[in-house]
C-alpha cells in the first residue's frame, strides 16, 4: 500500500501499521467529504481526521444530516472509489491558500489557515474536483479503499467549544477486506448490546437524571456492586499496609493555588464563596493527603507511608462529553499516596504495579503499559522531570513488561505510568495510573527526620487502581454484558416456586440462604416455570433454585446456572457450601 506522507514523499506501508491505518481512514474521510460536496454542494467543510477504528468528518449544513441520508452518501463514496482518483499533494503561500478556500466557500478552512504558524507550509490534497486543506498522510489513489461503512451521526461544536456553532459529524470506518469490516460491525453490534447505559436501566443499577447531568444516581442493586468493589479494595489495602483517610470535599482557594491546581486546572473546578472567601470542590484528593501528612512529625522509620482515600471528586466536564458512567462530573477516586525515600521509589512502583496486576487479573483483564512524559503545561524544572521519568523507566525495565512512550501526556506535576486494560470486546480503557511527584512535597514543604537526625524531603507517588469506581463499574457492565460473577451480582440466587404445596419448603430454603448471607429473592407468582426462568435469565441472576413437589419430597433443590444451564438436584447444604466458596474466592465465570 503506497501512501503520501506529510512531507509529500511516497512510501510503502501496510494497513497493519499505525501510519498505514491513519492514511487509509483519513483518505476515506476525504472520500466522504467529496461525496457530501457532490450531493449537497452548499455544505461547508470543517475537519475530518482518522480516529481509533475509523474516521469522522464535521460539516456545516443548514439542515443537519439524518441517518436516512447515509445510504446515499455510501453509494456516492463507492462511485468515487471506483473512479480511481489519484490523490495529489500541493502547497500554496498563505494568501493564495486563503483565496483558494474563499473561492470554494470554505470559511472554516480559512480560520484554520489563519491559526497556522507564520512559517508553516500550507498543504492541500486534490482528488478529482475535490480539494481539501490537509497535512496528510493519504493513500495515493481512492481505489485503494475497499470496504466502507458510515456508522453514525452526532452533533459536535466547532473546535470543541460549546460557544461555537454546532456542526453535523458523520462517523465511519473502512478496511482493506470486507471480512474485516463484517467482523468490526459484529463487534459494534455486540458493544451496543452491552452498552452499560442500556443494561444499567434494564438491571436497575444506576440512573442519570435531568436534574443532574453527569451526576450518577446509584440504585439499590448498583450500590451492592459499588460496595462490593469498595469492600474488595479495602481488603487489599489493609493487607498492603495502607492507612485509609477521608478529607473534606471543599477546601480554600489558597490550598489549590499552593498545589498548582488553580493555575493548571481551575477551568475544571467548581467553586463557591463562604464568608467572602473562595473555596473549590476538590477535583483531586492529593492536596488533602498532603495536609494529613503534615499533621504529624514523621521519621524515616515510618517510610514508606501509604495513605489511601476513597474520595468523591467533582470535575466540570462539558455537557457534550458526558457519557453514562464513563464520563461524569462526580466520581469516587480510589486514590492513594505513598511517601518514601529516594531509594524506595523503584520497589514501591513495582509493588503498586503488582497490586494493579492482581486486581485486573481477578476480572480477566489484559492490559498494556504506557509511560507518559512532561507536558507543555507543567510545574518544575526539566531536570526534575527527567530525573522522575528515569525513575519510572527504571522500574518498568525491572518489571520486564513491554511499554510505549506517550510523549507530553504526563500530569502537570509529574510523569506517570498508565495501565490500559482490554475488555472482552478488545476495547481498551485507561484506568490505573502511577504518578511520580517531585513537586507537591516541595510546594507543601513536607519533611521527615532521617537516620542522620536531619530533615529530608520525601518523594511521593500518586496512584489509582480502579481510577473512577463509577467508570470501572461501567466498564465491568460492558465487559460482563451484565452477567456479573456471583460475588458481585446484586442478586445471587432466585428461588422459583413451581407448586403451592412446595411453597412452605421454598420459603424455608429462602430463609436459609438469607441466613447464610446469600443475596436472594423468591418468586412465588402463579406463572409458568418457563416464564419465571426466562425472567431470571434476563435479570442475569447467577443461580436459580427450582422447587416443586419433587424437590419437596426429596428434600433438595434443583439448581439451574445462568451460564451452565441445568446442574441437577443437590442437597441445599451442598449448594450453600459451593456458592459460599465461589463467593469467598471471588471466582469469575
Amino acid at each position: 500500500m503506497k501512501i503520501i506522507s506529510r512531507d509529500g514523499s511516497i512510501v510503502e506501508t501496510s494497513f497493519d501499521t499505525e501510519v498505514g491505518r491513519e492514511a487509509y481512514r483519513h483518505t476515506t474521510s476525504h472520500i466522504l467529504a467529496q461525496a457530501v460536496k457532490r450531493l449537497y454542494p452548499d455544505t461547508k467543510l470543517a475537519i475530518g481526521p482518522a480516529i481509533a477504528d475509523g474516521f469522522y468528518y464535521d460539516f456545516d449544513r443548514e439542515t443537519p444530516f439524518i441517518p436516512e441520508e447515509l445510504e446515499a452518501l455510501e453509494a456516492e463514496m463507492r462511485k468515487i472509489i471506483k473512479e480511481a482518483l489519484p490523490l495529489e499533494r500541493f502547497t500554496l503561500p498563505r494568501e493564495e491558500a486563503k483565496k483558494l478556500m474563499q473561492k470554494r466557500g470554505e470559511p472554516y478552512k480559512i480560520e484554520l489557515i489563519d491559526e497556522l504558524p507564520a512559517d508553516a507550509e500550507i498543504s492541500f490534497f486534490r482528488q478529482g474536483e475535490f480539494v481539501d486543506l490537509c497535512a496528510g498522510p493519504h493513500l495515493t489513489n481512492t481505489s485503494a479503499v475497499k470496504a466502507i461503512k458510515l456508522t453514525g451521526i452526532a452533533g459536535a461544536y466547532w473546535r470543541g467549544n460549546e460557544k461555537n456553532k454546532m456542526l453535523s459529524r458523520i462517523y465511519g470506518t473502512s478496511f482493506p477486506k470486507a471480512a474485516e469490516l463484517d467482523e468490526y460491525i459484529k463487534r459494534i453490534e455486540e458493544a451496543k448490546r452491552r452498552d452499560h447505559r442500556k443494561l444499567g436501566r434494564e438491571l436497575g443499577l444506576f440512573a442519570i437524571m435531568e436534574e443532574g447531568p453527569g451526576f450518577p444516581f446509584f440504585l439499590p442493586k448498583g450500590m451492592i456492586i459499588k460496595n462490593k468493589l469498595i469492600e474488595y479494595w479495602r481488603e487489599l489495602h489493609a493487607r498492603e499496609g495502607y492507612f485509609e483517610i477521608s478529607t473534606p470535599m471543599m477546601l480554600s482557594r489558597e490550598l489549590w493555588e499552593n498545589s498548582g491546581h488553580w493555575d493548571h486546572y481551575k477551568d475544571n473546578m467548581y467553586t463557591s464563596v463562604i464568608d467572602d472567601k473562595i473555596y473549590a470542590i476538590k477535583p483531586m484528593n492529593c492536596p488533602g493527603s498532603m495536609l494529613v501528612y503534615k499533621t504529624e512529625v514523621h521519621s524515616y522509620r515510618e517510610l514508606p507511608l501509604k495513605i489511601a482515600e476513597l474520595g468523591l471528586v467533582h470535575r466540570h466536564e462539558k455537557s457534550g462529553t458526558l457519557h453514562g458512567l464513563m464520563r461524569v462530573r462526580c466520581f469516587t477516586q480510589d486514590d492513594a499516596h505513598i511517601f518514601m525515600t529516594e531509594d524506595q521509589i523503584t520497589d514501591q512502583i513495582k509493588g503498586v504495579a503488582a497490586l494493579i496486576d492482581e486486581v485486573y487479573s481477578l476480572f480477566g483483564f489484559k492490559y498494556k503499559l504506557e509511560l507518559s512524559t512532561m507536558p507543555e503545561d507543567h510545574i518544575g524544572t526539566e531536570e526534575e522531570w527527567e530525573a522522575a521519568t528515569n525513575k519510572l523507566r527504571a522500574a518498568l525495565d525491572e518489571l520486564g513488561r513491554p511499554y510505549v512512550i506517550n510523549e507530553g501526556d504526563g500530569a502537570f506535576y509529574g510523569p506517570k505510568i498508565d495501565f490500559h486494560l482490554e475488555d472482552s470486546l478488545g476495547r481498551t480503557w485507561q484506568c490505573g495510573t502511577i504518578q511520580l511527584d517531585f513537586q507537591m512535597p516541595q510546594r507543601f514543604d513536607i519533611e521527615y527526620t532521617g537516620a542522620d537526625g536531619l530533615r529530608h524531603r520525601p518523594y511521593m507517588i500518586h496512584r489509582v487502581i480502579f481510577g473512577s469506581i463509577e467508570r470501572f463499574i461501567g466498564i465491568l457492565i460492558e465487559h460482563y454484558a451484565g452477567r456479573f460473577p456471583t460475588w458481585l451480582a446484586p442478586v445471587q440466587v432466585r428461588v422459583i416456586v413451581v407448586s403451592d404445596a412446595a411453597a412452605d419448603y421454598a420459603n424455608g430454603v429462602y430463609a436459609k440462604l438469607k441466613e447464610a448471607g446469600i443475596r436472594c429473592e423468591i418468586d412465588t407468582r402463579n406463572e409458568k416455570i418457563g416464564y419465571k426462568i426466562r425472567e431470571a435469565q434476563l435479570q442475569k441472576i447467577p443461580y436459580m433454585l427450582i422447587i416443586g413437589d419433587k424437590e419437596l419430597e426429596a428434600g433438595n433443590v434443583a439448581v439451574r446456572s445462568r451460564d451452565a444451564g441445568d446442574l441437577g438436584a443437590l442437597p441445599l447444604d451442598k449448594f450453600l457450601a459451593d456458592i459460599t466458596e465461589e463467593i469467598r474466592t471471588r471466582k469469575s465465570h
